[in-house]
């Protein structure tokens, strides 16, 4: 291997572009033309501009990438995470081309590709999996039967759904035949990718590092867990997971070995499990691909991934992990907004200060001046912070948080510091941690309600007013001086409105603030500010695509129906109608972007004509 092509971007490129050269390998970057200037393309030997305002134009154009490849004189290619990663008509390409391709045989991707054909794979592995129908959707009969026997709640997902994507949750049974009468009616009965589980309660989602070579050598370079998630994506990751017991990592490296084994895998990938309260395992799927994680295996592991991928792609043999040192946490550090529920956002970045000193790792792809844009991932960059076990990792985590400052674009690092001050969440014994896949919505983010109409996780709960009026007077932050000592003054946003001091009146200005998110009576300036309750009017709150419409003309609606699920930055965002109703038109289609602002849905809401 001597010359490599990165078909990615950000901090994923970056992280393997170091790797390469240490191993003096030459590296191609590939760049659009919002990431001209990015920290890969310039570390890069070489760098190649994609044309064209789209991903599907840009980093997802499998034969534009390829010529590249060919035209540098690449004889490998690393597919990163995301993008092509995982796409077997790509990788096919990169092979017939004469390139060696960073990651599993095609047909191995077309085996562990969407969740029924991964669900297969481990029954002939005998691989426990959670209970659910592996075939095609297609009847309405089979899906209360199963629900009948398995009881509710229960999952509709999506076969190539991923990262949270294509999941809906399913309460009772007219909640199911809701979401089937509206597939069929509305995507002309496209249910066939879909396909149906048990919804398996307060659970951890629990996963191996794996890789295995192509003499048939295998590891678990480390278990991780990653249970504290918000709409099924991952926040916060931990290496190793916490308080299992020896059995269960048994049972986790003995089914990894069956899933690899089975298809004949050759390379690193992830296996993802369930594992409930009462210590059983249940698959989940295979991620085939490096993963945004791995950093905290290689923290405990003490191991380069990527320079494993990279020895195992040119037919060496892989390291078998030593047993894991110490502890690592990573915090992905998004544009999202924790005031809204951790909506992505978008802006530019206007200050940085990383934090550092022993232990601290930062994986990151942006700098000062970077637009965070809605098209791409939110992620701007990891924090990775090791210790020599978890207590002293969750005591290094908070001075590592107070050291951070980040501005122009919104942060989670106001709820990381809620996290790790959790007793819940940092418990030092297996009794006391309760952390499941649900616990980050339940206990921060509000977002499981006991039922709504579409079956879809709400954006705000039955939380009392008193606790949403507090979260959404988000408090101003100010160092002053008494008496020649330093001191940290903290002060709601409506006082300093009341007094006048917005703007500069009053003789009090109100500083930029890093690490804020907008409350959510907030609004930056000129922003479309609309009761919808009232007015029926519907609009989109963020830049994105729609990918569904779950209502039509004339179709009467109730307060909490699913109305649009629009995606932004990965991110699936529902919108919901604000009161009882009629749809009175539809202004958007499928596949359509929108911008903030934009008209979705109008509803007559009864009364004078609604516009």
């Amino acid at each position: 291997m001597k010359k490599l092509l990165i078909a990615n971007r950000g901090e994923i490129a970056l992280r393997v572009v170091r790797t390469a050269q240490e191993m003096g390998i030459a590296t191609v970057a590939v760049y659009a033309d919002q990431d001209r200037d990015a920290p890969y393309a310039q570390m890069a030997d070489e760098a190649y501009l994609l044309p064209g305002d789209t991903n599907l134009e840009t980093y997802l154009n499998e034969d534009l990438i390829v010529s590249i490849a060919r035209r540098a004189g690449a004889d490998a290619l690393h597919p990163g995470y995301g993008f092509l990663s995982e796409f077997s008509s790509f990788a096919r390409k990169v092979i017939e081309a004469g390139i060696t391709w960073v990651g599993p045989d095609p047909e191995v991707l077309d085996e562990l590709g969407d969740k029924i054909t991964a669900c297969k794979v481990a029954e002939r592995a005998r691989v426990p999996v959670v209970p659910g129908l592996s075939q095609p959707v297609t009847d309405m009969r089979p899906l209360l039967d199963f629900a009948d026997e398995h009881g509710y709640p229960v999952m509709m997902k999506k076969a190539d759904g991923g990262g949270g994507r294509g999941i809906t949750l399913i309460n009772d049974s007219d909640e199911l035949r809701t979401f089937y009468m509206n597939h069929d009616a509305l995507q002309g009965g496209d249910l066939g990718d879909y396909f149906i589980e048990k919804f398996v309660d307060r659970a951890r989602h629990v996963e191996t590092q794996s890789g295995r070579d192509s003499h048939g050598q295998f590891t678990v370079y480390s278990t991780r867990d990653c249970s504290v998630q918000r709409r099924n994506q991952k926040l916060v990751e931990e290496a190793p997971a916490p308080f299992l017991s020896d059995d269960v990592i048994a049972q986790l490296e003995g089914f990894s070995r069956r899933l690899f084994d089975t298809v004949g895998y050759v390379g690193l990938g992830t296996c993802e499990f369930l594992v409930t309260p009462r210590d059983d395992v249940y698959f989940m799927e295979v991620n085939p691909r490096l993963q945004v994680e791995h950093t905290v295996s290689e923290q405990v592991c003490g191991l380069d991934l990527v320079r494993e991928q990279l020895r195992i792609a040119d037919g060496g043999s892989l390291n078998v992990a030593p047993p894991p040192r110490g502890h690592s946490f990573e915090l992905r550090i998004t544009s999202e907004d924790p005031a809204t529920n951790l909506t992505p956002s978008s802006g530019t970045i206007e200050s940085i200060q990383w934090p550092s000193g022993p232990g601290i790792r930062v994986d990151s792809g942006v700098e000062v001046g970077d637009t965070v844009s809605p098209r791409d991932d939110s992620m701007m960059g990891k924090l990775i912070v090791t210790a020599q076990d978890r207590p002293a990792a969750v005591a290094r985590v908070r001075r590592a948080l107070r050291e951070m400052s980040i501005s122009g674009v919104p942060t989670p690092a106001g709820l990381f510091q809620k996290i790790f001050t959790n007793p819940e969440f940092t418990a030092e014994d297996g009794h006391s941690f309760d952390v499941s896949t649900k616990w980050l919505e339940r206990v921060y983010l509000n977002v499981e309600p006991a039922s709504n109409g579409s079956g879809q996780p709400a954006s705000v709960s039955g939380a009392s007013a008193q606790e949403q009026d507090r979260d959404s007077d988000p408090m101003e932050t100010y160092n002053v001086e008494i008496d020649d000592k330093r001191v940290r003054l903290a002060l709601p946003q409506s006082l300093l409105g009341g007094m006048g001091g917005v703007g500069g009146h009053g003789g009090i200005s109100r500083p930029r603030q890093p690490l804020r998110g907008r409350g959510l009576r907030d609004q930056e300036p000129g922003a479309p500010r609309q009761d919808a309750a009232r007015s029926g009017v519907i609009v989109a709150t963020m830049q994105a695509v729609v990918t569904r419409i779950n209502v039509a003309p004339d179709q009467e609606v109730d307060k909490g129906d699913l109305l649009v699920v629009l995606e932004s930055m990965k991110m699936e965002n529902y919108v919901y109608a604000p009161a009882k109703g009629r749809v009175k038109t539809i202004e958007v289609s499928v596949a359509q972007g929108v911008d903030p602002g934009q008209t979705l849905v109008t509803l007559d809401l009864g009364g004078e004509e609604q516009a």
